[in-house]
Order: structure tokens, then sequence, then C-alpha cells
């Protein structure tokens, strides 16, 4: 009979259907692995859904868009040669109804919108070309200004009649941010209104239908040689939501690694577990070895236990990971930016069930190898747990598998130098800790013998032989940690979306103001309301082309930080520093400068390029291709939500092109709608938004993200207890006859209680000062490095999150202790 098949028979006879001291393995895989397979089916669902519909999210197989002119004869000729073409134009405006006005995404289209999938109106009725009179609406505007089919509303200086309600606009989520609720005409509507003027905002796109066989990113890559200074920004079917799939990547990238952290804080109770469960068996496997086993059967017969219990842990966490993904699309509602279909994802499952095997050999190896090398003798006199095998034993195993789970995580993710931070900070963490748990132990045996015998026996606990301080030090140290950075993430998220509103917020904005009626438009705004203040700048929209000698159509991946080559920009110009900025390098024109034209930057943007003072900037501007010399960098206060430039220009710069003024309008609370009114009739082309339905957008957006980020963490703290109750189980036996030796000597229970009390206890409050490190430390980076807001921690709930989750962990210590009072000594003594 081969060893593996006598290992085999022994292992399954010690198992039973309860998995008594095995649970614990059970619970810790189950929880990382389904935590890993939700996150990674769910993140795959979403990103094959975007993919499945590229088309028609896009609107077309491919989507070009240029800013304040439509495409020249050549283009348009150009754009016909790849293939059926539909052209629409988008733009903020007005729709009013009598003295009401409401701020609109204005879509016109034409007869042959939309190439891919249907344009339905409420009760399933599909719309029909738009003539020129004509407006579609969608729930949100007809709800705000309560109107219904047959209704007049006024867009620009046109009326139409609406037409319908929109119950699906095939291209939504394709379109992007809105600030407003969406109308639709026709182009001919378009016209009808007045609105495309020169110097108007508007965006023309122009999607395209190509043939089956054709490329994509070929077809871009041709027009765009054909046309290098247009200034087009294109999509392809493959990317048709850039700023969802971004998102969707960007918070799966970061959930992913959250659960591999925390598979690898479960991975700990797993060593734990199978520790104590060794630890239990230390008689059967000392009988073992006295009828002969060898060392390399006993420890195949735990080998094949552990991975019994290992492999159902991965199952079950595979199962509830997949069934789990229901649940959160169902709870995400429209939170998700698209409402994937259920469908099982096998290479997420598979990465899950290849890091939940990985983690159960890293943790496991060392206690399994352990228990095959301890003589019986040994066993028999109970020093399991307290002889370490040679490192060279079991360093192989652990490093084989840590080098795989890194290889893993690198070459599986969308930024594998976040991945690396990432895992080296958890890495950094456990070493911390461990570090820290050796110190615990060597100033617990230097310090003098208290005369007081319960505060003796608790500094003998901390570093007498086989004593598990090392071990609650981990556990205990990252479950207080990652309350604190819980409670640090959320709480700053929270006072970001609180402060999104800041004290020099305007009330209304304004776009499409013309400069020769500039005058008029302040004296209409203070005839209403006296104590408003009125700032306009010029506003016009371009792409940044290149800089330095890097040509930005050139680059295969942007730069990190380099947001801001990513499709269209705000242009402005300005003769003095714009308020709400800071010089930081460089200087500015004077006001009557006539030199080479100039630019100033934003610094970051400067950092994530490298540029320097004296670089040149390509920019495209109405089709035309033009350059400017960096003259300065500013720190830009993004928070004022005032009028805030990536790139403020010399006025010699642009401003002979055709443009007109955007306005900020600060006024008391109340007075918006007066303003509002007073405006819609002698400036019909002006779109005036309110910041408050802007701001509640923006909140909900971050609200969500937090939400997330904070359900994520809470899977990593459930495995910090999961690695507490592990070190407690694989202390027991120890604390056992600890407890069974203090009572037979006199001690009461509350006197054992008391003992293990004041162990949690003083290692709950050395411990605090340094999870408030690490906790704040991790906090810091995740907010302000990976999602970019600032760092605006509440220390008041931190500090009683804190104190709460050292409590909870003291709770958890004692109940963990509690059995040991009701050991009866000679049967304690009997088993030992």
């Amino acid at each position: 009979m081969s060893e593996w098949r006598l290992a085999w028979r022994l292992a399954r006879r010690e198992l039973d259907l309860r998995f008594r001291g095995l649970r614990l393995l059970l619970a810790c895989l189950l929880l990382g692995v389904g935590a890993l397979a939700a996150i990674g089916s769910l993140t795959q669902s979403i990103d094959r859904e975007l993919a499945a519909r590229g088309s028609t999210i896009l609107g077309g197989d491919i989507e070009l868009a240029v800013s304040q002119r439509v495409a020249t004869p050549d283009e348009r000729a150009a754009l016909g040669r790849l293939g059926a073409v539909s052209e629409s134009i988008r733009m903020q405006a007005m729709a009013v109804r009598g003295t009401d006005g409401v701020p609109i995404e204005l879509k016109g289209v034409d007869s042959a919108y939309p190439l891919y999938g249907a344009l339905t109106l409420r009760r399933g009725v599909t719309a029909k070309a738009l003539d020129a009179k004509t407006v579609l609406v969608v729930p949100a505007l007809a709800d705000r200004l309560g109107v219904a089919p047959g209704a007049q509303l006024r867009l620009g200086t046109a009326m139409f009649t609406v037409g319908g309600i929109i119950a699906v606009e095939p291209d939504r989520l394709g379109e992007g941010f809105t600030l407003g609720p969406v109308a639709i005409v026709s182009l001919a509507g378009i016209s009808r209104t007045a609105l495309v003027q020169p110097g108007s905002l508007y965006e023309s796109k122009y999607r395209v239908r190509i043939p089956t066989d054709a490329s994509p990113a070929a077809m871009v890559a041709r027009f765009k040689a054909a046309f290098p200074t247009g200034g087009w920004e294109a999509k392809t079917r493959d990317r048709a939501a850039p700023g969802a799939d971004r998102f969707v990547d960007r918070m799966g990238q970061f959930l992913l690694l959250v659960g591999l952290s925390a598979l690898v804080i479960a991975g700990i109770g797993v060593g734990n577990g199978v520790s104590s469960y060794l630890a239990a068996r230390r008689g059967s496997i000392a009988a073992l070895k006295v009828l002969g086993a060898t060392s390399s059967i006993v420890a195949r017969i735990y080998i094949l236990q552990v991975a019994v219990v290992a492999g159902l842990g991965i199952v079950g966490g595979l199962i509830a990971g997949v069934g789990t993904v229901p649940a959160i699309i169902w709870l995400a509602g429209n939170a998700l930016p698209v409402a994937p279909q259920f469908a099982i994802q096998a290479a997420p499952l598979a990465l899950a069930a290849a890091y939940g095997m990985l983690i159960a050999l890293a943790f496991t190896a060392p206690p399994l190898i352990e228990a095959g090398h301890i003589p019986a003798a040994g066993l028999l006199r109970g020093v399991s747990g307290d002889r370490n095998v040679p490192r060279r034993m079991t360093l192989p195993w652990v490093a084989a598998a840590a080098f795989v789970i890194i290889g893993l995580a690198l070459s599986t993710a969308e930024q594998p130098g976040l991945s690396a931070g990432f895992l080296a900070a958890v890495a950094g963490v456990l070493m911390i800790l461990a570090g820290f748990g050796w110190a615990v132990r060597r100033g617990a045996a230097l310090l003098p013998r208290s005369q007081r015998p319960v505060l003796r026996l608790v500094i003998a606990g901390l570093h007498r032989p086989g004593s598990r301080t090392g071990t609650l030090v981990v556990a205990l140290g990252l479950g207080l940690t990652l309350f604190v950075l819980l409670a640090a993430i959320r709480t700053s998220i929270e006072a970001n979306i609180a402060r999104t509103v800041p004290q020099r917020a305007p009330a209304l904005f304004a776009l499409d103001v013309p400069p020769d009626r500039e005058t008029e438009f302040r004296r209409v705004i203070a005839g209403v309301a006296r104590h408003s203040v009125v700032r306009t700048v010029p506003a016009m929209r371009g792409t940044i082309t290149g800089y330095r000698r890097v040509r930005v159509a050139d680059l295969k991946t942007l730069p990190e930080g380099a947001w801001a080559l990513r499709g269209e920009r705000g242009l402005t110009y300005a003769a003095t520093l714009p308020e709400g900025s800071t010089l930081t390098t460089g200087a500015w024109w004077p006001r009557d400068y006539r030199g080479p034209p100039l630019v100033s930057i934003d610094e970051r943007l400067a950092k994530a390029l490298d540029l320097k003072i004296g670089d040149p900037l390509s920019y495209s501007l109405l089709g035309v291709e033009r350059t400017a010399t960096i003259a300065s960098f500013r720190r830009i206060s993004w928070d004022t939500l005032g009028f805030n430039f990536v790139m403020v220009f010399s006025p010699n710069a642009i401003a002979d092109a055709p443009h007109n003024l955007a306005a900020t309008i600060d006024l008391a609370p109340g007075q918006e709608s007066h303003v509002m009114r007073a405006l819609l009739p002698r400036f019909p082309s002006v779109s005036v938004i309110e910041v408050r339905g802007v701001l509640g957008q923006v909140r909900t957006i971050v609200a969500q993200m937090a939400t997330a980020i904070t359900a994520a963490a809470s899977v990593a703290i459930l495995a910090g207890i999961a690695v507490l109750i592990g070190a407690i189980a694989a202390a027991r036996e120890a604390r056992t006859y600890d407890g069974v030796i203090l009572r037979t000597l006199g001690a009461t229970r509350w006197q054992v209680l008391a003992v293990q009390a004041l162990e949690y206890a003083i290692l709950s409050i050395i411990l605090s000062l340094l999870a408030l490190l690490l906790g704040l430390g991790g906090a810091w980076y995740v907010v302000t490095q990976l999602f970019m807001f600032q760092w605006l921690p509440d220390y008041a709930t931190v500090v009683a999150t804190l104190f709460g989750g050292a409590t909870l962990t003291m709770a958890i210590g004692l109940a963990g202790a509690w059995p040991i009072l009701g050991a009866r000594p000679a049967e304690a003594l009997r088993q030992l």
C-alpha cells in the first residue's frame, strides 16, 4: 500500500463532518476567497457588459467629436468613406415654459440616429424621425416643468412641441456626465434655436457604423493621421464609456487588492487554526509515531485533512462569491454604470481559487511540517508548538507560495506599480507588528518582578516559553489598525462630501454670454439682486496635441496623473493671475504683453508631464493647431468652484478666436429663481446652471464610492477578527494548562479571568498608538493618492472607533478564555 493511500485512510478516519478544530480554517478561506470571487466576478461582468453593448452605448462603432465647430467638407467626406455616419450636436441650453426655466443638455440628431439600438418612448413606442419643431424630453425634465406630450417649450429663440417622454436613450452612458436633464431635437431644430453661433460652446459628434471585418482603432488612426490638427477626440466600441471603464477598473483593482489583503490577513488565522488543531491532535500524532509511523506519513495525514477542509472552504467561497454578485447588483441599483447579466465568470473564480490555495499553502506549511518532525517523546512531554523546525524545511514552501501570489497580483493588475505598493504596505505592516511582538516579549522579560501576584502572572505570561504573545500582537494590531483605517477613510470621504459646497461657491453658472452684451448681462442681474457679484472669463474648448517634443497621438498610454491629455479641456486667457490660483514657479506676463504666446499650467499636470519653464505646448483650437511657451506653474484651489482652468493663456495667444464668456454669479440665498427669470427673456442663448443640482450629482457619486470602500474594508476587518479568534484558539491549550495549575494552587476563577483580561488590556493599550499610526498612514494613501480626495479625517471619531475596537478585541479575547474557567483540573491534566 502506498504511503499516500495509507495516509488518506488514516486521515479520513479522523475527520468528521463537523470539522472540529478546523472550522477556523474553513471560515477564513471561505471569507477571503468569497470576497475575491465576488469582486472579480462583478468587475468582469461589468466590463463584459460594457464591451458587449459597446456599439449601442457609443451609438456607433466609432465616435469622432470636436468642439465649437462642425466637420469641414473634407473631414465629412473622409468620415463617409469609413461607413454609415450619424451626426449630432450636444450643448448646454435652457428649456423654458412660461417664466420657468431649467438648464438642460440639448442634443440635436439627424435622421440616421441611432445607428445602434432604438430611441424608445414611454409605453414601448419607438421614436420616429424628428421634424424641426418637435422635442423629446426625459422624465426628469417633464416632471420639473410639468409638461406632457403636446405641451410647448422654448429652446433658445424657438418654440417646440413635446413629442414624447424618453424611456430609453440608447447612447446615454456613452454621452457621459451631464449638467441637466436631456432634451432631443433634430439638427434642423438646433438651427431654429439660434444657439449655435461663432464662439458658442457646443460639441459636434459623428458616429460611424463600420464594416464588421474592419478595425475601429485602425480607422480612427487613419482619420486622425489625415487631420492631425483638427482637435478630434475619438472613442471606439471597445471603450465606449471610458469614464465608466476607468472607474470600474480603478475601483475593481482597489477592491481586489483589499480582498487579497483580507485573504492574506485571514491566512494568519488559517495558520493559527491549524496550529491549534495539531496541538489538540498531539496525542494522536504521538501514538502514530510510537506505532512506527514516519514523519512523512504523519505530515501526509494532516496535509490531506487540511487539504480537504481547505478545498471545501475554497469551493464554498467561490459559491458564496458567485451568489453574492446578483445581490450586489440589486443593492447597488443605479450606482453601477450598467446592470450586467448574471453569468459565471471563469477567470476571476480561477484566480480567487488560486489565491486561496496559495494562501493555505503558505500559512499551513510551517505547522504541518513541524507536526511531522517533533519526536514522539517530545509530543508526549507537551512540547508541540514550542519547538521550531529548521527554517530550511519551511521557508521554500512559504517563499514559493509568496512568489506566485505576488506574480499573479502583478501580472493581472491594470496598474502593477499600485499593486506592488499595496502588497508591500501589507507586508510592511505585518513585519512591523511581528517586530513589535518580539519587542513586547523582550521588554516584558526585562521588567522587574511585581509584588502583586496577578500582575506578576500577567507579565510572566507575556514572555514565558511557549508564549503566544507575538501571534496575539499581530492579531490585535491588525484588528485595531483596520478599525482605524476604516474610520479614517470613511470620515475623510464624508468630510469631502460635506465640503463640496465651499464658502465661496457661486450660486449660478452662466455659459455663452455674448462678450458685446456683458454690461447688459450684469445690469439685468443687478436689477433683481443688488448685492450680487458677477465674474466673467473668456471660455473656449481645445485639445493638447503635444508638449516638449512629444506628440500626444503617439503615446500608447498616458502618463499617470496626465488626465488633461484625455480629450478636450477648457481654455481661457487672462491679463492678470486668476482668482483661486497661486503662482509657484515662473512669472506672469504684463497686462499689455505683446510677445510670443505664453501659457500658465497647473503644477500637478506639469509634474505628471515633467514640464519645465520654457517648454513648448501645442494645442488645437477650432481645428487649428497653435503653440505657446510655458511661462509659469500655478497651484489651483479646485474646491472654490470658481473658474479653474488647467491652462490659462496670455491674451494674444487665443483672444482672436471666436468665443463667448462664462460667468459665476454669487447671490444671497433664495435669489436664484429671480435671476434666472430675469435673464431668460433677454438672453435666450445663455445657459444658466444651478450649482446645487450639480453638487447633488457629485455628492451621490462620492457617497457611492465611500460605500464601496467601506464594504471592502469591512471584509478586511472580518478577516482581522478571524485572525484574533485563531490566535486565541491556538493559545487555548497553553491557557488551559495555566488556568488549571493556578486553580490547583488555590486561585479563584475570577483571578484567572483577571489575568487574561489584564493581558489583553495591556496589549491593547500599547498597540493602540501603533495601530493609530499605521491605520492613519494607510488611510491617507487611499484617500489622497488613490482617490485624489483631501485628507479630512474626523480624529475624534477615529479615536472613538479605536477605543471601541480595543473593547471589542478584549471582549473576544475574554470570550475565548471563558471555556478555560470551566475546565476540570483532573480531566484537563489527563489530556495534557
